[in-house]
């Protein structure tokens, strides 16, 4: 059977319009608009070329409606700098992870969901309950992708055609997703983490807040997260000099520019002395970057300990990706790059009978 949902999701990853891939898959716009309405079922000889045009396997049509994401229910990183077709592309990558998700649900047990919802608190008070929740204590936050895993976060990476995009967030049936960008620095890349932990603990459910309030609300819940106030105060940065600022930084982990917002906040840096290490710390190229950071860059533990389980009753990428009715390399996007796509495996390593899998993190 065609599955009408799945020609509109690949179409939109791929970011096309409808105009777009009549010409590329030389199908005229008025039969797909027929195709995706329900009204009409493609010949095996157009779904083929629909296939091609999509670069997605065939298969990928005439499975079940995966997932969807609706824009109501996700907070974005940034959204105001996002085009209709990133944030579509970007929907339609959340919607094939979460179909990658429902796969492993059905063969591991996963942790369970452990985010509490809060939009009852301030950015900060959330940020205090939420370490406290979880025993972090005073200390720097762990490595948070890890941390964001340990308690029931699906924690997917975003395509190389979807990082114009920073992350995004959701909750469907009560599973919260993060959607990461691996371009960023260390540093970033962790409050991007923390800041989409933000919108799921303050701006819970379909309806939630957006806009730059909700986002501005995320940013400061981040920072108090990656930098609690009794941390921050025990290490006596008032006054901070900008060479104290990138000594204090590598403790936290977090970017310059972040630490040294985070002392204006709590006015432990006046007004002018925030000012005036903002623009040295520009000048030395904090602002688009973390110079000489050897912070490395975090990804998936709960995935790589999946995949490692996979490998080990001969399951192969290639045969993980047909699953889910997708190529190896599509699969690799979603997951940190955790899977040696040159590897194909040819199909031939297969395993009589497979064993219940547990992931334990």
């Amino acid at each position: 059977m065609f599955t009408p949902e799945r020609l509109v999701l690949a179409r939109k990853r791929r970011r096309m319009t409808l105009a777009a891939l009549a010409r590329k898959a030389d199908i005229s716009a008025q039969s797909l608009t027929a195709f995706e309405n329900h009204r009409k079922n493609p010949s095996a000889e157009t779904l083929s070329s629909l296939a091609t045009a999509l670069r997605f396997p065939i298969s990928f049509f005439h499975a079940d409606p995966a997932p969807d994401m609706p824009p109501g229910a996700v907070s974005f990183r940034a959204p105001s700098k996002m085009s209709a077709a990133e944030r579509d592309s970007a929907l339609s990558s959340g919607s094939i992870a979460a179909t990658l998700n429902t796969w492993l649900e059905e063969r591991f047990s996963l942790p369970k969901p452990d985010v509490p919802a809060l939009p009852e608190l301030t950015p900060e008070q959330a940020a205090e309950h939420v370490r406290g929740l979880w025993r972090l204590g005073e200390a720097p936050a762990p490595n948070m992708v890890h941390l964001l895993e340990a308690h029931g976060v699906r924690v997917f990476s975003l395509a190389p055609d979807c990082l114009d995009v920073d992350a995004f967030s959701t909750t469907r049936h009560g599973t919260p997703y993060v959607f990461l960008n691996t371009r960023k620095t260390g540093e970033r890349g962790r409050f991007d983490a923390a800041h989409e932990l933000g919108h799921l603990v303050l701006h819970s459910g379909y309806q939630s807040p957006r806009g730059p309030e909700a986002e501005a609300a995320a940013d400061s819940f981040a920072s108090a997260f990656l930098m609690p106030r009794s941390g921050i105060l025990a290490q006596q940065l008032n006054n901070a000099s900008v060479e104290r600022i990138l000594s204090a930084k590598r403790r936290w982990k977090v970017s310059a520019m972040a630490l040294a917002y985070r002392l204006r906040t709590m006015k432990l840096l006046s007004e002018w002395r925030f000012h005036q290490a903002a623009k040295q710390l520009a000048q030395m190229g904090y602002r688009k970057g973390e110079p000489n950071s050897d912070l490395v860059r975090e990804n998936s533990q709960l995935l790589a300990k999946v995949f490692e389980a996979l490998r080990g009753i001969g399951m192969t990428p290639s045969e993980i990706a047909a699953e889910m009715n997708i190529d190896p390399e599509e699969l690799n996007h979603f997951v940190f790059g955790l899977i040696p796509v040159g590897f194909q495996g040819g199909g031939e390593l297969t395993a009589p009978a497979r064993p219940a899998l547990r992931v334990v993190t």
